[in-house]
C-alpha cells in the first residue's frame, strides 16, 4: 500500500479521477493532510463514503517510528527507525529565524566523503519522498513549532536520489502542502554534475549548496572520492551554468580540517577559484568523531582563513557551531544505531 505521503497534489488528482469522483477532492484532502494533520481518514468530514473507502484501500497515513531524540543547545536530533527497520536522522536547529531541519535522503551513503561519518557505512537504499516528508511532520507535531526552512544535506547525496528528492520538494512547497517557501530550501550536494545541470532546469527557485572542501584537485580528491569523476574543472563550469541560468547565488560549503586544507595558501587558492562566480562560502568547523583522523582547526584559524576571504572580497560566513554535546555529526546517531 502507498504512503499518502509521497503523493503530490496532480497524484492525488489522478487518484480521484481514477474512481469516478472529483478532482478538487485532491486540494481538500492536502488541506486535511497537512492543515488539519489527520492521522485517520476516518476524520475527514468533506467526501463521500464511498470516496473514503477507497482512500482507506489505496493509502496509508503509516508514520516512521522516532527511536532517539538527543538535545543541546539550540539543536534536536532524531533518530528514525523506517518500516524495514532501517535507520536515518535529522537535525532540527533554532535560529534566530525560525526553525530549520537538516534531513536525511538516504540510508547511508556511497560517496564515501573521508571526513564524513554519513559515508563511513554505505548506501542501503534511497529514501521514498514520503520518508523524507515525513522527518518534517513528525519533528513539527513533536516540537509544536513550525518548521520554516529545509536543508537537504543529512544522511545521503541528494543528487543520486534525484527523482524521490524532486517529488519531495515539490509537495513540501505546494502552498497546499506544508507551504515551506523556496528560497527557505536549500539541496547539498558533493558535486554530481550532470544533476547540478539538470536542476539548474527545475522551475522552483530552491538554493543550491556545493559540498567543496577543497580548493584544488589534489586536496579534494584525497577527500572526495566523486572530484575523480567530476574534477573541479567540470564542477565550476557546471556551478556558474547553474547560477546564468537561475540567476541564484550558489552556497560553497567548506569544512575547514586542521593542517589539511586551512592554509592561507589554500585561502588564496580559493578565492581565486571562486572569484568569478555569484556565490558565498560558508565555512564549517569541523565535528570531529572518533573514526576519522581530521581534527578541527582552532578558532584563531578559522578567523585567519575568514579574514583572507573577506580581503578577497569573498562573501564569507562562519556557520554557527549546534550538537557539541550531543553526536552532532551527520551520521553519527545512525551508526551509533546500528553497530551496538
Amino acid at each position: 500500500m502507498k504512503n499518502i505521503y509521497g503523493c503530490r497534489l496532480e497524484d492525488l488528482e489522478e487518484f480521484f479521477l481514477s474512481i469516478s469522483s472529483r478532482k478538487f477532492h485532491a486540494l481538500q484532502l492536502f488541506s486535511w493532510l497537512y492543515d488539519k494533520r489527520i492521522t485517520s481518514f476516518s476524520e475527514i468530514t468533506d467526501m463521500k463514503k464511498d470516496d473514503l473507502e477507497k482512500l482507506e484501500q489505496s493509502f496509508s497515513l503509516e508514520r516512521l517510528k522516532i527511536v532517539d531524540v538527543q538535545e543541546d543547545k539550540d539543536v534536536l536530533k532524531y533518530l528514525f527507525e523506517l518500516f524495514d527497520g532501517e535507520h536515518i536522522e535529522a537535525v532540527l536547529m533554532k535560529h534566530d529565524y525560525g526553525n530549520s531541519i537538516c534531513i536525511s535522503s538516504q540510508v547511508g551513503c556511497n560517496m564515501g566523503c573521508r571526513f564524513c561519518e554519513s559515508g563511513r557505512r554505505k548506501k542501503v537504499r534511497n529514501l521514498e519522498a514520503y520518508e523524507m516528508v515525513l522527518q518534517l511532520l513528525m519533528i513539527e507535531a513533536m516540537l509544536g513549532e513550525r518548521i520554516s526552512h529545509v536543508v537537504v544535506m543529512g544522511i545521503g547525496e541528494p543528487f543520486d536520489n534525484y527523482d524521490e528528492l524532486i517529488r519531495f520538494l515539490e509537495i513540501i512547497n505546494h502552498p497546499k502542502g506544508l507551504a515551506i517557501g523556496a528560497r527557505h530550501i536549500t539541496v547539498s550536494t558533493c558535486g554530481i554534475v550532470p544533476k547540478i545541470l539538470e536542476f539548474s532546469d527545475f522551475p522552483l527557485q530552491i538554493n543550491l549548496a556545493i559540498s567543496l572542501h577543497a580548493p584544488n584537485n589534489e586536496l579534494r580528491n584525497q577527500l572526495m572520492p566523486i572530484n575523480k569523476a567530476y574534477p573541479l574543472e567540470q564542477l565550476i563550469p557546471a556551478v556558474q551554468t547553474y547560477v546564468e541560468k537561475t540567476n541564484r547565488r550558489v552556497t560553497f560549503e567548506y569544512i575547514l580540517l586542521k593542517d589539511f586544507n586551512d592554509s592561507v595558501s589554500c585561502a588564496e587558492e580559493l578565492s581565486h577559484l571562486l572569484k568569478n562566480i555569484n556565490c558565498y562560502v560558508n565555512l564549517i568547523p569541523y565535528n570531529e568523531t572518533n573514526n576519522f583522523e581530521f581534527k578541527r582547526t582552532n578558532t584563531v584559524q578559522i578567523m585567519r582563513f575568514y579574514d583572507i576571504l573577506k580581503k578577497n572580497r569573498m562573501n564569507v560566513t562562519i556557520r554557527k557551531e549546534f550538537g557539541g554535546k550531543i553526536s552532532a555529526a551527520c551520521g553519527q546517531l545512525r551508526s551509533k544505531k546500528e553497530e551496538l
